[in-house]
């Protein structure tokens, strides 16, 4: 039988409202989800749907206490699965942890072990949550391009959304990959820091977020991975090289576009979808050792601002804001 903790530490939405009535403190350990393996948390992330839900933002939660957090990062203390015992390390992304099931912000999670992947040697568990699900849906992105046909020598990468966290780590992967990386933000200030992650180049997003003049635009991009949506969206579209790969993912800006068929037609442009949240656990254990093989301490570190989980709700509001640069790293075990 499963051990239950009695209690457990969480920062918790106590109940609804706009904005909901958030606490930090012990509540019953009942309130952890159905599941084979427990995990003592030690790291968390603060994503921009966590942000949400702490404000009351787009969701209907009916049950409370609820805890946010879809990103866990810590140690196995019970296990009925057979792939996991108790000292392992273990990640867990997305399965609804933290949006329909109890989730990282919190000393306590429980949940199914074929959702768990492995923490991959030569990373931490601090390493695993600078990259998290956004970070997941980066090397994902990148893998799908590849499997498209898309490589450095096809030509120039742009990512949009850049400064943010899924824009952060594709940076980062693409240049330690050998591409060529154009970035596009909002935020001009944060050039410097872009470059430094391995950003070639840096655009402003007005360039592109009009949408395109015509149909078909200079070609400029081998590939994007796009955050943004809208007219940011067809603007790329309309001008990637001949068979270039659009990874799309998160829609920030909006997912409503005006596009033609055109690039589709003249130039083989093509159009991958991708969520970090879901899909088969071998591609994601995939993606986590391509992440492990490729990226170095040095380079997680550069893109993570680490926080204890009493500064979670204060933070909330900045990364709704487009304010908060790269991933944020939830200590809970502090």
């Amino acid at each position: 039988v499963m051990k239950t903790p009695e209690t457990i530490r969480a920062l918790y939405l106590e109940s609804g409202g706009t904005p909901p009535v958030c606490k930090l403190g012990d509540i019953p350990g009942s309130v952890l989800a159905d599941g084979d393996v427990l995990i003592r948390v030690e790291c968390s992330s603060l994503n921009y749907k966590d942000a949400m839900m702490l404000k009351g933002l787009g969701y209907n939660l009916k049950e409370f206490p609820f805890i946010p957090g879809i990103d866990v990062a810590g140690v196995v203390e019970d296990s009925d699965h057979a792939d996991f015992k108790a000292g392992d390390k273990v990640v867990l992304n997305g399965y609804g942890t933290g949006e329909s099931t109890s989730g990282g912000f919190a000393s306590h999670v429980r949940t199914r072990g074929d959702c768990l992947v492995a923490v991959p040697d030569g990373m931490t568990t601090q390493d695993t949550m600078t990259i998290g699900t956004a970070g997941l849906t980066a090397m994902l992105s990148v893998m799908f391009m590849e499997h498209e046909g898309v490589s450095p020598k096809s030509g120039d990468i742009l990512v949009t959304g850049a400064a943010g966290g899924v824009g952060s780590v594709s940076i980062t992967i693409l240049s330690a990959l050998g591409y060529r990386v154009e970035a596009s933000t909002g935020r001009m200030e944060e050039a410097d820091y872009l470059k430094s992650l391995g950003a070639a180049s840096v655009i402003s997003r007005s360039e592109l977020e009009n949408g395109p003049e015509r149909p078909l635009m200079v070609r400029r991009w081998a590939g994007c991975i796009d955050s943004v949506g809208g007219g940011t969206f067809s603007t790329v579209l309309s001008s990637l090289h001949k068979r270039g790969v659009i990874a799309s993912c998160g829609l920030a800006a909006s997912n409503q576009s005006e596009i033609s068929l055109l690039p589709f037609l003249l130039r083989g442009t093509r159009v991958v979808g991708i969520d970090g949240g879901y899909g088969p656990i071998e591609e994601r254990k995939e993606a986590w050792a391509r992440i492990a093989s490729t990226l170095t301490s040095d380079q997680f570190a550069a893109m993570r601002t680490v926080v204890p989980l009493s500064d979670v709700l204060g933070l909330a509001d900045e990364i709704i804001g487009g304010r908060v640069r790269g991933r944020t790293v939830i200590m809970v075990d502090q």
